[in-house]
């Protein structure tokens, strides 16, 4: 098994939250107003938008009806700019987002705070990560391996590149700091940084967003991007171990046969992880303008409850498919505060 190059030690436990929107039931995020007296709105990221994952919201938002007395309108998104702003602007009570998104958020609005995290298999924040992927296509991973056939970021010049989201965590914070990190140091890349390296020809011949990290592995897929960078959770859904051992550098994965939108006329179709690096979990966000402290609190307690815990329509068996989180061990909602997301503001300072 190859190992990547660099020492990416430094980026580790940092995050990103990854599920397409096929528009069913989406409404605008900037129409709403969060705080109502009688409903509280919930917005949530193009990656948790799609129609596969509308149980899992709907019991989400019904415990926290259960526990406010409020009726809960979830608005889908299909960039993640239009979550940022609604949470942002006050147009939305609860969120849930990722680290670098809740961090931007927080930065314009003071009173977007942290509630609860999805924990590690320990039931603790200890190992409370997923995963960010360098990814290429498996015919093409060779031409990504050094002298010493290790794969090197150095051959990952003038490429065309898939980001997620300037907002995303995994899918633009991480990568991008790696990648800055790596070539800041080199000449004629002196001025590269996290704010410049999505401009075509800055380092990459070009560059793109998918929206969602869905979209971006889809633009790899369908060859509009030979790299790209997105988490392994987010499409979990839509793909299957095909060799190696899953988040390892080497490992292969091809899209299930019967893949949900926008991987529905991609099955079979394969691609291979260049790097895989830990990235903290995201939170779910309420916004104390628009939600009473004591609303937060029911929130939050019972969010990190064992009934939730216990819950398969949230926290999905290992073995079952779909949902929007896995149930292998001990895995629930645990409570955060805002310095636990320190590690991601330090990134590409």
């Amino acid at each position: 098994m190859k190992k990547w190059l660099l020492g990416l030690a430094s980026l580790s436990l940092v995050l990103s939250a990854c599920s397409n929107n096929e528009g069913g039931d989406e409404a605008n995020a900037d129409s709403k107003s969060g705080g109502g007296d009688d409903t509280l709105t919930m917005v949530w990221y193009p990656n948790e938008s799609g129609n596969e994952l509308k149980d899992a919201r709907d019991e989400i938002g019904g415990i926290i009806e259960e526990a406010t007395g409020k009726t809960v309108e979830h608005e889908l998104t299909t960039d993640y700019a239009i979550a940022i702003e609604s949470l942002v602007n006050d147009n939305a009570d609860i969120a849930f987002t990722g680290a670098e998104g809740y961090i931007q958020a927080k930065e314009r609005n003071d009173a977007i705070e942290p509630m609860v995290v999805p924990s590690g298999e320990s039931g603790t924040l200890d190992d409370a990560m997923y995963y960010s992927w360098f990814a290429a296509l498996p015919e093409n991973m060779e031409q990504y391996e050094g002298e010493d056939g290790e794969y090197a970021l150095d051959n990952f010049k003038d490429k065309k590149f898939s980001f997620v989201s300037a907002s995303s965590t995994s899918g633009f914070k991480v990568p991008g700091s790696t990648l800055v990190s790596h070539f800041g140091e080199q000449e004629g890349y002196e001025d590269l940084s996290i704010e410049n390296i999505s401009q075509n020809g800055n380092l990459f011949s070009e560059v793109m967003f998918g929206n969602s990290h869905q979209g971006s592995a889809v633009n790899l897929l369908t060859e509009k991007a030979d790299l790209a960078a997105f988490c392994d959770t987010c499409v979990e859904n839509y793909v299957e171990l095909s060799e190696g051992e899953e988040n390892t550098v080497g490992a292969i994965y091809k899209v299930s046969e019967d893949a949900a939108a926008p991987f529905e006329n991609l099955a079979g179709e394969e691609f291979g992880i260049l790097s895989a690096t830990p990235v903290l979990n995201a939170p779910f966000v309420a916004n104390t303008n628009t939600l009473s402290e004591e609303e937060i609190t029911e929130i939050t307690e019972v969010m990190a409850s064992e009934e939730v815990a216990n819950n398969e329509k949230i926290f999905v068996p290992e073995d079952a498919e779909g949902g929007l989180f896995t149930k292998s061990a001990d895995e629930k909602f645990v409570e955060v505060e805002d310095e636990w997301f320190d590690p991601v503001r330090e990134l590409g300072q």
